[in-house]
């Protein structure tokens, strides 16, 4: 979501939302910081809590 700066502002506003840069990488989940991680493991975490949220 959005750049830096803004990314996490926006998220705040997300059911889920990705932010990051420089490799590493925060995860919100319904605005609320989740976990912050190593780029390597954001897209997986991230795919694992869509499926969460969604249950598929």
């Amino acid at each position: 979501m959005g750049c830096v700066v803004n990314g996490p502002g926006e998220a705040r506003e997300a059911d889920l939302a990705l932010c990051g840069g420089d490799g590493v990488f925060a995860i919100y989940r319904k605005g609320t910081h989740v976990v912050t991680l190593p780029a390597a493991e954001a897209v997986e975490t991230l795919i694992r809590l869509v499926s969460e949220e969604t249950g598929c």
